[in-house]
């Protein structure tokens, strides 16, 4: 199994913030247990070169799934994901604003959608999977997969926001600014900031900050499965347990043991792995 991040073309760094490769086969097995996505702080375009994957949502029992080519937005409830034992997916995961700068779509509109994406994007996304097939090298798919996104930015893309600059600092930092810190550094009123921030991002500044912190939370469990839930919340910038707790279950429903047991049962694991990207 292979669950690898790559640093995406210097030139695409603006709208880019990795890209992901996911390749995996479950020789002798037919269904696969689901893999439970708590919200993440991302807009992602997805190509699912082999395989096909089916999504439920926990809250509103929405599903869709069976496409080549997905544009996910911000989500804000828990997906269920259920995939192909043989499966290869090349995800992009785009900068604060770089989605909204290459679709000039706002992204409240995007917000818990899962989209073709072929209605969005120019007709050339209809062969990058294609062209993934004929590749030797993860190196090389990530490339056609680059060469799409570079032929997008020419296309069409709006200028970088102050905003965009900020907020992207927020995944290199050691701690998690508040919303007025993020305003300032965006040279922007609180108020201007917040309405911007929602158009760009599809949710309110508050809210992905929470999102940004559980991420935090949920990735360094995943990686130190041993380490106790305190050192966790108080490293991540919680102010105490109690804190993590609440927002686990603002997020996903269930508190921090509750959700890892079942991600623990997610078909990486059956490999020995978990998700800590």
């Amino acid at each position: 199994m292979v669950l690898q991040e790559y640093k995406p073309n210097p030139t695409l760094s603006e709208y880019v913030r990795t890209i992901r490769l996911i390749n995996f086969s479950f020789a002798g097995v037919e269904i696969l247990p689901p893999k439970s996505y708590p919200p993440r702080p991302e807009h992602c375009l997805s190509f699912y070169v082999k395989g096909v994957e089916n999504v439920e949502y926990q809250k509103s029992g929405v599903k869709n799934g069976n496409l080549s080519t997905v544009l996910f937005g911000q989500q804000t409830e828990v997906t269920n994901r259920f995939n192909s034992s043989d499966f290869l997916l090349i995800q992009v995961v785009f900068t604060p604003g770089g989605l909204y700068r290459l679709t000039n779509i706002p992204s409240n509109c995007l917000t818990n959608q899962y989209i073709d994406a072929q209605t969005i994007f120019s007709k050339e996304i209809k062969y990058v999977n294609e062209k993934i097939l004929e590749c030797k090298s993860y190196v090389q798919m990530i490339a056609v997969v680059e060469n799409f996104l570079l032929k997008e930015t020419k296309r069409k893309s709006c200028e970088i926001h102050p905003l965009d600059t900020a907020t992207t600092k927020i995944f290199s930092s050691e701690t998690i600014p508040s919303v007025d810190v993020l305003a300032k550094a965006a040279f922007q009123s609180t108020r201007n900031f917040e309405r911007h921030f929602m158009q760009r991002m599809g949710v309110s500044p508050k809210y992905f900050l929470k999102v940004v912190r559980f991420e935090n939370a949920f990735r360094m469990k995943n990686k130190n499965p041993v380490l106790d839930w305190l050192s966790i919340a108080l490293s991540c910038g919680y102010y105490d347990y109690q804190h993590l707790v609440k927002d686990y279950k603002d997020l996903t429903g269930l508190t921090p043991n509750q959700f890892h047991e079942i991600e623990s049962k997610s078909p990486e694991r059956l490999f020995g792995q978990a998700d800590t990207y």
